[in-house]
């Protein structure tokens, strides 16, 4: 079965990466492509190590009255970008829109693949996590369905890759501003917080008023590290038992004894969690690992894809991880 594809916004990070799976995707066939700087040029100009039967093809300027006949469109837009245009895509058109516009929006469907997919299968507008909520959401999910954990009493610490902030061109990312550097931001009203509250709240069933998140930048490509302090009295043992209840034969997510590392989840479309607690204290620390660009972006978008679209959850997905 071939599945005609296009990705919106190609030339970003996002988009490059969902690019690189559906290259080699069994089902999906990349017909067209759109951006906006890279538009008139061919893909092979923007990749060049694009696949042979894709070096061809010509990036277009987004218009959605334009657009070919397709079956699936990604979007890779930045926050604010897709909403308006989106909504003139044909109904028959299924979409993932990977970046923030739709994310609890009515008529788009939460895709937090490894969590919720039922809920996801036969929609035909998804809104993907963001890379942050893919990390923190998929370590706490667990703990919050089994009430290990007070849902008011979250601190969230995250380390992010540069790659995370994007490909919009802003000097302050550069070598020389990231190199041997360690960047805070965001404080108090980032992007992803709304998120993250609200699907603390739905998995929880209480109040995430006590949340506090704050992301970091640090001088590596790719990858996220979240290191989540929570209330709770239970064991590491039980918050592993957990994990392991919860995720027990999902794909993606692995349940390690150990701290998981950046390194670990590399180009590919995996999660590590793991927990460490002391019930005298009161505190459960919940780690999360995934690379911002593979399950924090285009790896869910293609497995919440293969979801909508009824393919194996994993198809294009099977790739080891990149080491070292």
């Amino acid at each position: 079965m071939s599945i005609r594809v296009g990705i919106v916004g190609i030339s970003g990070f996002g988009g490059g990466e969902a690019l690189r799976l559906i290259a080699s995707h069994p089902s999906f066939e990349l017909v067209y492509a759109a951006g906006e700087s890279s538009a008139g040029s061919r893909l092979v100009d923007r990749f060049p190590g694009v696949p042979t039967k894709l070096a061809g093809l010509v990036i277009e300027k987004w218009d959605p009255a334009t657009l070919p006949k397709l079956d699936l469109l990604f979007a890779s837009l930045p926050t604010g970008a897709s909403a308006e245009a989106l909504a003139r895509v044909p109904r028959d058109v299924k979409i993932v829109d990977i970046g923030g516009d739709h994310r609890y929006v009515n008529g788009w469907a939460y895709g937090l693949a490894d969590i919720w997919p039922a809920q996801i299968e036969g929609q035909t507008r998804i809104a993907n996590p963001g890379c942050f909520p893919a990390a923190t959401l998929t370590a706490l999910a667990p703990l919050l369905a089994d009430r290990l954990i007070e849902p008011g009493n979250i601190v969230i610490d995250v380390k992010s890759g540069i790659s995370g902030a994007g490909r919009g061109g802003d000097s302050k990312f550069g070598y020389a501003e990231s190199n041997e550097n360690l960047v805070p931001y965001g404080l108090l009203r980032h992007t992803h917080m709304p998120e993250i509250a609200r699907t603390i709240e739905r998995l929880s069933g209480g109040s995430a008023a006590g949340l506090v998140f704050t992301p970091h930048l640090v001088p590596m490509t790719r990858g996220i590290l979240a290191t989540i302090y929570c209330r709770g009295h239970a064991t590491t043992e039980q918050c592993l038992d957990s994990a392991r209840r919860f995720y027990a034969g999902r794909s993606f997510v692995r349940v390690t004894e150990k701290p998981p590392q950046t390194k670990w989840a590399t180009g590919s479309n995996l999660a590590f969690v793991s927990y460490a607690a002391d019930p005298e204290r009161n505190l459960v620390i919940a780690l999360g690992v995934v690379d911002n660009l593979g399950k924090g972006a285009a790896g869910q978008a293609v497995q919440n894809a293969n979801l909508i679209c009824g393919l194996p959850e994993t198809a294009g997905l099977d790739g080891a991880p990149v080491w070292p």
